[in-house]
């Protein structure tokens, strides 16, 4: 039993230094990651090693895992438009590295390569960008300033291995002068705007009064060709239609009244004759 014992114990250690040898040869590149492998006597190797479980010489060889997914950063400056106003921008980005120029980033750059490069690239295009428009055009022409940025920020990435997924404006403010410059002008057009209106209901006014002068010249012409036609019977007419509503009017407050035309129509029309019989 002793001698059993004795035997396992022999074959323990070598197998014990065998498992930690194996432990320490292997490792994982976890997904969304890759690798780069680190020599101590060739340097950094080229070859970028994917996802998934690998060999390694152990202290001689050391593997520098790095996360290849898209990440968001804010980039904030405050630069000088081309008319020399202050404007304070944000700019938002999403960058990953480029997976093989993995090792060539390790070499030059480490680990933390976004740190180092991407608010000085950002803040040096931001501030070149800005300096070519007017203050009035960055509001304007968001969009081909937006587009502008983007161009140079990826070109200026891409030196450093590194990829731009978006490149987008997401804050810009202005000095309190020229916002209140902006305020004014606002003021200003709406004013105008407001004569304006005013100016085209007076001209409309204008002209309706004109139609409405033009319709009462052209009805009294009607009338006095009418009244060129029939003489006096027209207006004895009006006289007799008039002379009965005031029969009426009369008969309306309590009074029976009667209406007599003139037997003579020759004679002038003060002759009618209105009796008014009490109850």
């Amino acid at each position: 039993m002793a001698a059993i014992v004795e035997r396992l114990a022999r074959y323990a250690i070598p197998i014990g230094l065998g498992f930690a040898a194996l432990n320490a040869s292997l490792y994982d590149v976890p997904g969304g990651k890759r690798a780069v492998l680190f020599d101590r006597l060739s340097g950094v190797k080229q070859q970028v090693v994917q996802e998934g479980t690998h060999f390694l010489i152990p202290w001689l060889q050391k593997a520098i895992i790095y996360d290849v997914r898209t990440r968001p950063r804010n980039i904030a400056t405050t630069t000088g438009s081309k008319d020399l106003q202050m404007v304070s921008l944000t700019l938002r980005v999403l960058h990953r590295p480029d997976i093989g120029m993995l090792p060539q980033i390790y070499q030059s750059l480490g680990l933390d390569y976004d740190e180092r490069v991407v608010p000085s690239i950002g803040n040096e295009v931001l501030k070149a960008v800005v300096a070519q428009f007017d203050a009035a055009e960055l509001i304007t022409q968001r969009e081909v300033v937006s587009a502008r940025i983007r161009q140079e920020l990826v070109k200026r990435a891409s030196e450093f291995g590194i990829r731009l997924e978006d490149v987008s404006i997401t804050h810009m403010t202005f000095g309190k002068d020229f916002t209140k410059a902006v305020e004014r002008k606002q003021i200003a057009q709406q004013e105008a705007e407001r004569a304006r209106f005013l100016v085209e209901k007076a001209e409309q006014e204008r002209q309706a009064s004109v139609i409405r002068a033009e319709g009462d010249a052209e009805a009294a012409d009607i009338v006095s060709k009418s009244l060129d036609k029939a003489g006096n019977g027209l207006i004895q007419i009006r006289k007799l239609e008039t002379s009965r509503e005031i029969a009426a009017a009369l008969a309306a407050k309590g009074g029976q009244v009667t209406y007599l035309p003139p037997t003579n129509t020759k004679t002038n029309s003060n002759n009618n004759i209105l009796l008014s019989l009490n109850p």
